[in-house]
């Protein structure tokens, strides 16, 4: 999975965020220290899955992640600027897989996989996709071997 995903560009991604690196982002060893590309791959899909202008998430409801795996490909060091690309995969019933990539300078530096499932927030169970959601959700899928 990273190999195909850095050999793309950020281009491939129909979501992106861009972030400012922090001077508390890097370590000792003078790189973007690690728990911070959880953080960038959040702020690539919080905009996708909270956005108010696209009643989402659905009311009464919230997104939980359930599953994320994240591939360092390449150092990066602060300062700069990064974007976060975003895309859809699969899109289940109450669930939906996202790939991911950060890119520095052009440069693909670290790739994600991910699921969120809706919640009920009273209930706390999962609850199906409604049906704007999942349009908006495929407008964000990857086109096949993305």
């Amino acid at each position: 999975m990273a190999n195909s995903i850095a050999a793309r560009s950020l281009e491939a991604f129909p979501a992106k965020t861009a972030q400012t690196l922090r001077y508390a982002d890097h370590d000792q060893a003078g790189h973007v220290n690690n728990a911070i590309y959880a953080t960038m791959f959040e702020a690539g899909r919080v905009p996708v899955l909270y956005d108010p202008a696209r009643n989402m998430p659905p009311e009464g409801c919230h997104f939980s992640l359930v599953r994320i795996t994240i591939d360092f490909l390449k150092e990066m060091t602060w300062p700069g600027e990064v974007v976060t690309g975003s895309g859809v995969t699969r899109i289940g019933t109450s669930s939906v897989s996202f790939r991911q990539a950060v890119f520095k300078d052009g440069v693909c530096c670290s790739t994600s996989e991910s699921t969120v499932v809706l919640t009920n927030s009273t209930t706390r169970k999962s609850q199906p996709l409604p049906d704007h959601a999942r349009a908006m959700f495929e407008e964000l899928l990857l086109e096949a071997g993305e």
